[in-house]
């Protein structure tokens, strides 16, 4: 099979560049190892947090703001909501780097945040129970995404403009023609294109490594898990998304949506893993469960009992940014990996950026902070 652009890996970043590709005209083919949206990667669990006020830097808060534009015309074309502006929460000691960050990127690019002393975050959101020394900064603008409904609206509408979808075809290794063309070989036989982008999460490192590239990428397992919640405290309407620096580590949560419950996450932690290696279900270690409830006595007491965890992981960056970049001695072969844990709302941004460096010559953005030679 012949293409104009393959790319390895339907997940977020795949989808959302194989739509902007198509959509312009390119003839594309998708591979996958699996049936997007599935859970192989890093896009199930059904929410994501999206933040503008960004802790991690503000490098990236003008790729941030493309992207909001980016949901909203997803949604649009798509008819399906995606993005619910419910606010979001950063929640750390006043002295916290985090929290630091959080307003100088505001301040920075004139975003609205809100300095919210503890007494006033219990006052607005009641369900929380802080200690002293803890205060806030809400975002209102911010909010949470429907990611697996958006790369199901992704996939439709790549298909409808023209792009191939090939599942259940992981690709085994991948090869450079003489004229800079790639192929990449499958259980299904070999694929060729012109030009590819490369973003199959764990096995970006091994496809790279067979043209002689290497990247300092590690794997971790990572869990989340919904609790029973009272809409009327913890709905949208009255509670917002969250990131929190707290004592016992860094987590996020969403409010509870459409009868879910309220979702909790830990992104910090983890166990180390191989690529490759299954993920051993939620329950399989003691931490899984109890670095959550201590989470939720400890600040959340209202929140009721579990429902359910999941098991998920986190392909990490030694400084956890992210890479984007195209092979040194194969221009025609771009890579995106490996997001650290918080690339989910960067996805319709990332589609585009891509589709236009591919296809222009430039990606639009500096990405200098995201090359592959920072390490070295």
């Amino acid at each position: 099979m012949q293409a104009d652009i393959m790319v390895i890996g339907a997940g977020s970043v795949g989808l959302a560049a194989g739509y902007q590709l198509a959509r312009r005209g390119a003839r594309v083919v998708l591979l996958d190892e699996g049936a997007p949206p599935h859970a192989l990667g890093s896009h199930h669990g059904s929410t994501r947090l999206i933040r503008y006020a960004y802790g991690e830097g503000a490098r990236y808060v003008p790729l941030l703001l493309r992207a909001r534009r980016l949901w909203q015309e997803l949604e649009a074309e798509s008819g399906e909501p995606l993005l619910l502006p419910c606010g979001v929460l950063n929640l750390g000691r006043a002295d916290s780097p985090f929290i630091h960050q959080v307003a100088a990127s505001a301040r920075e690019y004139g975003l609205a945040l809100e300095q919210v002393a503890r007494d006033e975050i219990a006052r607005r959101w009641p369900a929380w129970q802080l200690p002293a020394g803890l205060a806030g900064a809400f975002e209102p603008e911010a909010g949470v995404l429907y990611c697996e409904r958006a790369l199901l609206a992704w996939r439709r509408l790549a298909e409808r403009a023209g792009a191939r979808l090939l599942e259940h075809s992981a690709v085994r290794a991948l090869s450079m023609d003489s004229k800079g063309g790639v192929t990449a070989s499958t259980a299904q036989g070999e694929i060729r294109a012109s030009k590819a982008l490369l973003c199959a999460g764990q096995h970006t490192v091994t496809l790279l490594a067979g043209l002689g590239l290497s990247l300092p990428l590690t794997r971790v397992r990572k869990t989340f898990a919904w609790y029973r919640a009272d809409e009327k405290a913890m709905g949208p309407g009255c509670f917002p998304g969250f990131s929190a620096d707290l004592a016992e580590g860094i987590y996020y949560g969403f409010p509870t949506l459409d009868g879910a419950g309220f979702k909790l996450g830990r992104h910090d932690g983890g166990q180390p893993l191989a690529p490759g290696e299954p993920l051993a279900p939620f329950g399989a270690f003691e931490e899984d469960r109890a670095e959550l409830d201590a989470v939720v006595r400890a600040y959340l007491p209202g929140v009721g009992e579990l429902i359910e965890g999941k098991a998920c992981h986190y392909i990490r960056t030694p400084d956890e940014d992210f890479i984007l970049d195209r092979h040194p001695e194969h221009e025609r072969l771009f890579f995106a990996s490996a997001c650290s844990g918080h690339g989910f709302k960067f996805a319709a941004v990332l589609g585009e950026l891509f589709a236009h460096w591919m296809l222009d010559g430039d990606p639009g953005f500096d990405l200098a902070p995201f090359r592959l030679a920072r390490f070295g």
